[in-house]
């Protein structure tokens, strides 16, 4: 699952488990992915697919009662899963920062939001007094923020969601990462603000060449700022490919499924491929994850695991009957015209 030779992140074979009722639970696995300098990856799926916490391992990040059973995250050389916590700290706001979902929660209501991005250059060891402080300002005017002085003075809640979204940006950016990862970024803002936040992470992705991991579940969002997409089901990526070609070609019944739920991506053919219900991961079966819920499947994709294959250039699918469904995709399209 390759994308540019240039890559600023490479993710091979990320394995993660759960403890739960005295055992461990299957959440990733071998997850596999890079993201090259200057691109957006967009890693889409529904609730509970594992999308989050790839995001957060990428930063070392374990939740208690987990476990790294396999992989390599390597930034700048280094494999995260390895590093200290000393030396995560430096790579954390450093060469990888994160851009929340809840920005209100990632902010310390008790102080101005000034205050708080001079200590992120600072802790970093960027800049520090008066060049600090200047550096923050900066960072306010290059997300849009109308008269940084007068924001900096200000406490969290004394600003709108959108602003507090746009410090959390400049917060994330001001120490110049190599990868900036967004969880769902966008979520909670109203459909104008959220507008807004968009064309200000496509400005900077392109005048700063900013390399981006973009997570959600909204294909809207993806067909409008990421250049790949990355399918995740329960916890595997099970189709990887440049947007365009996926929203033209969706090789795997989960993704046509997710691109018939939205309205204004489906076309009437799509619709066919309307999502059954989910199931816990304890009802998986042992070989195709998504099996119980396509209605391609057979009887041996239950027992037979899924590896990711090539689909054409730049695009990968884990589904052993690709080819079949895009020749019956193609045949309901003829149909449909003649």
């Amino acid at each position: 699952m390759n994308g540019s030779t240039s890559a600023v992140i490479r993710v091979d074979g990320l394995t993660v488990d759960f403890k739960r009722n005295g055992g461990w639970a299957n959440v990733l696995n071998d997850v596999s992915f890079e993201i090259g300098r200057g691109e957006t990856l967009g890693l889409v799926g529904e609730s509970g697919s594992g999308k989050t916490t790839t995001a957060y391992a990428l930063f070392g990040y374990r939740r208690p009662g987990s476990r790294i059973a396999s992989g390599r995250i390597v930034v700048g050389g280094h494999d995260v899963l390895t590093l200290s916590e000393r030396k995560l700290r430096r790579v954390r706001g450093g060469e990888v920062s994160l851009v929340p979902q809840n920005p209100a929660g990632s902010l310390t209501p008790s102080m101005r939001v000034g205050a708080q991005v001079v200590e992120a250059l600072e802790a970093h060891g960027v800049a520090a007094g008066a060049k600090a402080a200047r550096r923050a300002l900066e960072a306010f005017a290059d997300v849009g923020l109308p008269d940084p002085p007068a924001v900096a003075r200000r406490y969290p809640h004394e600003l709108s969601g959108g602003q507090q979204q746009r410090v959390v940006i400049a917060m994330a950016l001001v120490c110049a990462p190599q990868l900036l990862v967004l969880d769902e970024p966008t979520t909670a803002l109203d459909v104008t603000t959220q507008a807004r936040i968009l064309r200000l992470l496509a400005r900077v992705r392109a005048e700063h060449e900013m390399s981006m991991l973009y997570v959600t579940h909204n294909l809207g969002v993806v067909s409008q700022i990421c250049s790949r997409v990355a399918v995740m089901y329960a916890g595997e990526i099970v189709e990887i490919a440049t947007t365009e070609e996926l929203f033209r070609s969706p090789r795997h019944p989960y993704t046509r499924g997710l691109i018939a739920a939205v309205p204004r991506l489906a076309s009437p053919l799509q619709k066919e491929e309307a999502l059954q219900g989910l199931l816990r991961r304890d009802e998986l079966p042992p070989g195709c994850r998504f099996a119980p819920r396509c209605r391609h499947a057979r009887a041996e994709c239950f027992d037979r695991h899924q590896t990711p294959e090539p689909a054409g250039a730049n695009h990968d699918v884990a589904c052993w009957l690709w080819r079949e469904i895009a020749t019956e995709k193609r045949e309901l399209v003829g149909s449909a015209r003649s």
